[in-house]
């Protein structure tokens, strides 16, 4: 018999099941609130009694979000938003996680189909930030991020944690993968600094280290801590493997239950091993492309096929054997 319907126990939250819904970025907030296309969403797929929903990436403040059109959870409010959708899922025996997240250089676009990629300030924009001066691709170039607000954006990551867990989260994911700020830091390619937070990699992966310990603390110690990382920027001179597996034994220390890992670069046009490469007929030229919010449908699994081949590192958290194995990969189809 699988396991994959059997049981799982991370710290005191039991999963009924190991078939947990990845996030989906649904680009349908208003103003940061989550509403009724989430409370659609987030409900059918809890009628299908998976162990648990991991909630789409959600911003630690309104500058965090990815899109004009991504949720956040700065304040109660904002966070109360959510608990409709909590209780139902509760009420059929689903776990409830949320993915907190900071876009860094990569936040404040249109959604992705709107006629334009950023959104200005009469639209909602905002001026983003990252580790450096370094715009991606087809970006504007985002503030450096000074020491000081560096560590105020480590306490955001701790507020919201708080306040998620609060109104009813069971897990906390840290989002530091995709080129988001989190891997703006550790990522040599893109954290171009001379101060604490670059050069060296114990430098580049302080403050995602930082965050952990904060967010650790902020939580109950019953609560499962989750940190996804991206494991290879498949380029020269840039992250690897080797780094994902030591930054992995660094993060068990501080408590984090299980890393969930993606692979892929930060940018276009990178050429990832003809394995991974696998060709997108349809996808737009917006990062954040879907061709509808409702992109998990019937009608889009062909569409996910074609998707880059991404991957879940285990290797130095303490998952169960039974779950992957300890130094496993499974491929995913995670978009968030």
């Amino acid at each position: 018999m699988s396991a994959l319907f059997s049981p799982l126990k991370l710290r005191d939250t039991e999963f009924p099941n190991r078939v947990w819904v990845s996030p989906m970025c649904q680009y349908m907030a208003t103003d940061g609130h989550v509403g009724p296309w989430h409370s659609a969403h987030l409900g059918a797929l809890a009628t299908g009694a998976p162990g648990m929903i991991m909630v789409e990436a959600t911003g630690v403040t309104p500058q965090g979000r990815i899109s004009i059109g991504c949720p956040s959870i700065e304040d109660d409010a904002h966070a109360m938003s959510f608990k409709p959708m909590i209780d139902f899922a509760h009420s059929l025996n689903v776990k409830m996680g949320i993915q907190l997240a900071h876009a860094g250089r990569k936040a404040s676009t249109m959604r992705p189909w709107d006629d334009h990629r950023m959104a200005s300030t009469q639209e909602g924009g905002w001026q983003a930030v990252s580790s450096s001066a370094t715009a991606f691709e087809g970006y504007p170039i985002p503030r450096e991020l000074t020491t000081d607000e560096i560590k105020v954006i480590t306490e955001h990551f701790a507020t919201a944690a708080a306040r998620a867990v609060k109104v009813g989260f069971d897990v906390i994911e840290i989002h530091a993968a995709h080129g988001y700020l989190m891997h703006q830091f550790y990522s040599p390619l893109m954290n171009h600094r001379t101060d604490e937070y670059g050069g060296s990699f114990e430098n580049r992966i302080r403050f995602l280290l930082e965050t952990t310990q904060a967010v650790r603390n902020a939580i109950p110690q019953t609560t499962p801590l989750l940190v996804r990382i991206s494991a290879t920027d498949w380029a020269d001179n840039g992250w690897n493997l080797i780094d994902s597996i030591e930054l992995c034994t660094q993060l068990k220390s501080l408590g984090v239950d299980q890393v969930p890992s993606v692979i892929g670069p930060d940018r276009c046009q990178t050429k990832l091993p003809s394995p991974l490469r696998l060709s997108h007929p349809h996808r737009s030229q917006h990062p954040h492309s879907r061709s509808r919010p409702h992109h998990r449908t019937r009608t889009s699994r062909t569409h996910h096929r074609h998707r880059r081949s991404r991957c879940s590192l285990l290797s130095a958290c303490n998952a169960p054997q039974s779950t992957m194995g300890t130094y496993g990969f499974r491929e995913t189809q995670s978009p968030n």
